[in-house]
């Protein structure tokens, strides 16, 4: 195991013979040393277990600040603890040492003891600060890993969820894939194009998940009703609107104590999205911005799977005559910014058919 090591840099040789003298226990400590300022920056670049500098202020090349200043630009200040050591007495330059961060300030002429004392508690300080960051940041490791464990588990459990409701109503099994697929797409532009939002990548991932669950509430609706080939009557699709409101009671029973951001999404995303931006959707009749973004984001991203794919009571419409029908509005109205994300998305959206038809294929 490399040695720890102090760098001691002073112009007077004897300062530095009387510095060094102090380190007694070599089997733990190396000390290098520097005449000047340049000196010992080629020695903190060349060294790279330093754990303290004791330096001194005036010095030929450059002085004990040009080596502060260049620890500051390359952010060692935090890592590598400086004490400086000066003949100065002028207040001034103590402050401005401490203002870079230094660990302490000793004057010339200086008592070895009580160098040798601060310089030992200041290593341990900034060894123990080390080691407890490193702690922390393994602890954070293990905590997102055990993250992404549940996040997986709870993506399969979604996933599968999800594929139940495909299969009783007939569809491809692809439905909920493409679904995810397209409203990340639609909200990575909206993050891009109205970024006043505040809406976070994190926020996205969330999204992209519970979209999954938008029509769970289709595993309540009779099989007569929700594969029926032809027009549903008034009061068939009447029941077949109540899909939106039986998948919150579903989900409603999942809910713990605090209810997460993610089950925030799932239930507006379940219960909204199919409201219109002009109040003529349902279950609530919302209208403009009371729609959550989430739902909206989905809305759209469902009606274009339903138009390009095929379904036990119509064929399928092209993926460019279903972007013109959003479009148009003949599906309903959306958000004009939405609207803007998906013309925008188009090419994307066409790549995601293109790559999944190719997958089915294969």
């Amino acid at each position: 195991m490399d040695k720890k090591q102090i760098l001691i840099v002073d112009d007077e040789e004897i300062n530095r013979l009387i510095l060094d003298g102090m380190f007694e226990d070599r089997d733990t400590y190396e000390t290098i040393e520097a005449a000047n300022g340049q000196e010992a920056i080629t020695q903190i670049e060349s060294n790279h277990n330093i754990v303290l500098i004791l330096l001194d202020i005036l010095m030929p090349v450059l002085n004990g600040f040009a080596v502060l200043e260049y620890m500051k630009e390359h952010d060692l200040l935090d890592e590598v603890p400086v004490i400086l050591i000066t003949s100065e007495t002028i207040g001034d330059s103590e402050d401005k040492a401490y203002s870079y961060g230094v660990a302490d300030v000793i004057h010339k002429p200086f008592y070895p003891h009580i160098v040798r004392k601060r310089s030992k508690n200041i290593i341990e300080l900034y060894q123990s600060k080390q080691n407890m960051a490193i702690r922390l940041k393994e602890q954070e490791e293990m905590l997102l890993a055990k993250q992404k464990e549940i996040n997986e588990a709870n993506e399969f459990m979604i996933d599968a969820l999800s594929s139940v409701v495909e299969s009783r109503s007939a569809e491809t099994g692809e439905h909920t894939k493409r679904i995810k697929y397209y409203t990340r797409v639609l909200l990575n532009y909206y993050l891009k194009q109205f970024p006043e939002t505040d809406l976070t990548e994190f926020q996205v991932d969330q999204i992209v998940r519970a979209s999954a669950l938008h029509d769970i509430g289709k595993i309540g609706i009779p099989d007569a009703v929700l594969n029926k080939p032809g027009r549903l009557t008034d009061e068939e699709f009447e029941l077949m609107k109540t899909h939106t409101t039986i998948g919150c009671d579903i989900l409603k029973k999942f809910y713990r104590k605090e209810i997460s951001e993610f089950d925030k999404y799932c239930y507006e995303i379940c219960r909204h999205h199919h409201e219109r931006w002009d109040g003529r959707g349902y279950p609530d009749h919302l209208a403009g911005d009371d729609i959550p973004i989430s739902a909206q984001v989905v809305a759209v991203a469902d009606v274009f799977d339903a138009l390009v794919s095929p379904r036990v009571y119509k064929k399928s419409f092209s993926p460019d005559t279903a972007f013109q029908m959003i479009l148009n509005g003949e599906c309903g109205q959306f958000s004009e910014n939405i609207l803007m994300c998906l013309r925008l998305a188009k090419e994307d959206f066409f790549q995601i058919l293109d790559e999944l038809d190719s997958e089915n294929v294969s």
